[in-house]
């Protein structure tokens, strides 16, 4: 079943066309049979050609939750055709994903492997520089409807993931803690405000973010933990909004030294 989902997925998100839900399978389909699904997706993300770059975590924002019958946050894989850097990378299409959706989202680095008895002063000592950005979300099941399960074995709903301009963390440690929890975002359509958020959206903070998906690693025999090297996405800073061609998105943050980002969608 595993690698039958897995297959099933590569071709969805390949053909942009929607499959039927895992979790109607008369067999049953849970939380553990679609991490096994992320293993085998990884294996063969690999197998044809893809590095590893990192994860993305997905639903950090609890106001998510019942939009979409969820209850924790989940996980997926990040690869080198699936990340790129935002100022070289301005413009996507939306027909190159399935019922696209924006999120601006907080990315870390990582220096140093983490571990799950680390506190958030330990994790921030683990990050090497820190990005403001863009993940762009899709959805093979149609409509956005889904259990967490299916969300999990199509990959965390991963697209894209559009990295900023990158600062250390070092220099600043302390503020960085402070700012992450506090600071504030505004999501713009065409110049128009359309969602607000912030570090505190996200599980109360980015690093808190990090710390619940290096504790579910610890906890699955399939899935390696993170490593050095390794980036983290840690979940979208406001709600995911559907994006069409022709439109323009930017993102404004106040009490963080992180630069607005803008990208742009074509047909």
């Amino acid at each position: 079943m595993n690698e039958l989902s897995a297959d099933i997925v590569l071709a969805a998100l390949s053909d942009h066309k929607p499959v039927s839900l895992f979790s109607d399978s008369e067999s049953g389909f849970d939380i553990r049979d679609a991490y096994r699904v992320t293993h085998s997706l990884r294996r063969a993300f690999e197998a044809r050609g893809e590095r590893i770059t990192g994860r993305k975590i997905g639903f950090t924002n609890r106001d998510m939750w019942d939009e979409y019958g969820v209850r924790a946050p989940i996980w997926g894989y990040c690869t080198d055709r699936t990340t790129f850097e935002l100022a070289s990378t301005r413009t996507q299409r939306v027909s190159d994903f399935a019922e696209p959706r924006i999120e601006p989202e907080i990315i870390f680095g990582l220096d140093a492997a983490p571990h799950p008895e680390m506190t958030e002063e330990d994790l921030i000592c683990c990050v090497g520089w820190i990005s403001l950005g863009y993940e762009i979300v899709q959805s093979i099941f149609r409509g956005w409807k889904f259990s967490a399960a299916d969300t999990i074995a199509a990959n965390a709903l991963h697209g894209v993931l559009l990295i900023g301009n990158r600062h250390e963390i070092a220099p600043r440690r302390k503020q960085w803690l402070s700012e992450l929890s506090s600071f504030k975002a505004v999501l713009s359509c065409d110049g128009r405000p359309i969602e607000t958020g912030g570090g505190e959206v996200v599980l109360g903070s980015p690093l808190r973010a990090l710390h619940h998906l290096v504790k579910l690693l610890s906890e699955d025999p399939q899935n390696p933990p993170l490593g050095s090297g390794e980036l983290v996405s840690t979940g979208t800073l406001t709600l995911a909004m559907p994006v069409k061609a022709g439109q323009t998105w930017t993102t404004k943050v106040q009490g963080i030294p992180l630069e607005d980002i803008e990208l742009r969608f074509e047909a």
